[in-house]
């Protein structure tokens, strides 16, 4: 699969307006980007750092999977996100070496990247994306 990097950390809060603050004024970063994901039930904010981003996720219903992400498990990391090219291809792959497929297609994510998720009890306890921007250039995989 050899992805080319970590495209970003996911991290679930309750309070996107409460976690900027604290990501600006404590740590020094600065977020460049707000959406909303609507099918996904979820608000978003980015961070830069380096060449890894952090995405903070807030949900914007009571039943979106990070509302009940929260309820179970509490605020913190949520999943980790790989870029990689052909995204499809590595689904089926990953699929071939018997992991467990949340999306058995790639569907439209924040920052209009195709994201897929890959189930936790095949991924050794992580939610694990993939990410493919299929509007810059391609990446080496």
């Amino acid at each position: 699969m050899k992805p080319s990097h970590i495209e970003h950390i996911g991290i679930a809060v309750r309070s996107l307006d409460e976690s900027i603050r604290f990501y600006e004024e404590v740590l020094g970063l600065q977020c460049y980007n707000i959406e909303e994901v609507k099918d996904q039930k979820v608000r978003t904010a980015f961070f830069q750092v380096g060449d890894t981003k952090l995405e903070l996720l807030e949900s914007t219903e009571q039943d979106g999977p990070i509302s009940k992400y929260i309820e179970k498990k509490g605020e913190g990391i949520h999943h980790i996100a790989y870029a990689v090219e052909n995204i499809e291809q590595k689904l089926k792959t990953a699929e071939e070496h018997g992991i467990r497929l949340i999306d058995k297609q790639p569907r439209k994510g924040a920052e209009g990247l195709d994201i897929a998720f890959l189930h936790p009890k095949s991924t050794h306890g992580v939610l694990t994306e993939l990410c493919e921007d299929k509007t810059r250039n391609r990446i080496n995989s």
